[in-house]
């Protein structure tokens, strides 16, 4: 729990002159759920778009897992398991919720040449595997009995579930959450935070952005402020709640 899984210091990005994100820092233990929060315009998402390497920071050093990857591209860094989801859920609308799930099984023996046409029995087991791993995990998040549905008729609710099931199917150490509870039915908050809570227990990290501030307070073992591009605090729940530099910036007072 004392242990760093993501490091992120100094990181500043500029568009136009405009400091969207300006010599910031962010902290992940392994094994917690930690909150990234602050108002409209504070520069949240573009921190996620530099730490997943969505976009290129102009200064600063990002570690993940002890080693850097501030250099690597956005895939390498989804790969060594460091996985986001989106504020509005990107799913692939005219594939199945089955079809979504399986393209994200790493390390597909059917897209190895040589294993397509001399190692055609290990393929279909690993293709098995992979269907029975996908739907246990869409068992999971209550979307089993849509697997055969396409992706685009579901709610925004489920999209966000389906997102976060196909970042599972990577089996990530770290997974960053643009906004889970944004637009989602208020039933559907409550099962999406159960899934947090249990899926940190098998191991996996989280850092979400979230504006619903009851989700951050009951789901956080940490949170970090951030306005106008910049830190501006960081500590537990309990202490943000009452910290008269954070009341200002969300009040304006």
């Amino acid at each position: 729990m004392d242990q760093a899984l993501l490091s992120a210091t100094g990181l500043s990005k500029n568009f136009g002159g405009i400091k969207a994100v300006n010599n910031a820092s962010i902290e992940v233990k392994a094994n917690s759920i930690t909150g990234l929060i602050g108002p409209n315009g504070a520069g949240k998402t573009t921190l996620f778009n530099l730490i997943s390497k969505f976009i290129e920071p102009d200064l600063g050093k990002v570690t993940f897992s002890k080693q850097r990857i501030d250099h690597l591209n956005s895939y390498q860094v989804s790969r060594a398991g460091c996985i986001r989801t989106f504020q509005v859920a990107k799913v692939l609308s005219r594939l199945s919720v089955m079809e979504n799930m399986l393209v994200a099984a790493p390390k597909q023996f059917g897209e190895d040449f040589l294993r397509v046409w001399f190692k055609g029995s290990e393929i279909r087991r690993q293709e098995r595997e992979n269907k029975e791993r996908a739907m246990s995990i869409l068992e999971d998040i209550g979307l089993a009995n849509k697997f055969n549905d396409y992706a685009g008729v579901l709610s925004g609710g489920q999209r966000k579930l389906l997102e976060m099931g196909r970042a599972l199917m990577t089996s990530p150490k770290l997974i960053l959450l643009d906004e889970p509870a944004a637009g989602v039915n208020p039933s559907l908050i409550s099962q999406i935070s159960e899934h947090i809570i249990n899926w940190n227990r098998q191991g996996i990290s989280f850092l979400i952005i979230e504006h619903n501030m009851e989700v951050i307070m009951s789901l956080c073992d940490h949170v970090w402020v951030m306005a106008e591009g910049t830190n501006l605090a960081d500590g537990k729940p309990a202490e943000i709640q009452n910290n008269s530099k954070v009341l200002e910036a969300y009040l304006g007072g």
